[in-house]
């Protein structure tokens, strides 16, 4: 990684039990021309993609219920997020991991997925670039239960809700997961329901 303004002193693994935790230490080329050196820590839990299911003729939308951990340390009292479906990239492209995702949390066989856009979702400390996609969605594509992976810890409750409801939800406090809410507003603004 060469750069005209950033010169990479050191790298210390902090934690590589889940994911990896560096601390980075490096030197900045300033706007007045002058290198500062600077510490920060990343997080690298590799990229992700998420998805919002949606039924044109119900307008309804597709999303999950599960315990998120940080966020029960961080005020959410029940530790439950409402959320889309989502799940990190194996060795698979991001059309291919959320097709597998969908299928496993929701238990949607999805075919024709569109990729909206993709955003780092927390840039100041987690490397993770997440890649959003919508997808339309009928009972007949319905193939599983869903719920997630055993393996993997994943106890996912689906959820079906007309697309006003999950707007209330998202405005009132209750949906207040950010790839969730820029995926919702991202229906109503291009008026697909």
């Amino acid at each position: 990684m060469k750069h005209p303004k950033v010169n990479i002193l050191q790298t210390d693994v902090l934690s590589d039990n889940w994911y990896t935790l560096r601390k980075i230490t490096y030197e900045y080329l300033k706007k007045d021309g002058t290198w500062q050196t600077q510490n920060r820590e990343a997080y690298d839990r590799g990229n992700g993609a998420t998805i919002l299911l949606y039924n044109k003729a119900e307008k309804t939308v597709i999303l999950t219920r599960q315990f998120r951990l940080p966020t029960f340390l961080n005020g959410n009292e029940s530790g439950m997020l409402i959320e889309t479906c989502a799940g990190l990239l194996d060795k698979d492209n991001a059309e291919d991991c959320i097709r597998r995702e969908t299928e496993e949390e929701t238990g949607y066989k999805i075919s024709d997925v569109k990729k909206v856009f993709e955003a780092y979702m927390s840039p100041g400390s987690v490397t993770e670039i997440l890649y959003f996609f919508i997808a339309e969605y009928s009972k007949a594509m319905k193939v599983t239960d869903g719920g997630g992976i055993e393996q993997e810890q994943e106890e996912i409750e689906v959820l079906e809700m007309h697309i006003d409801k999950a707007m209330e939800l998202m405005y009132n406090g209750e949906i207040k997961d950010g790839k969730t809410i820029m995926l919702l507003q991202h229906l109503k603004l291009t008026n697909i329901l």
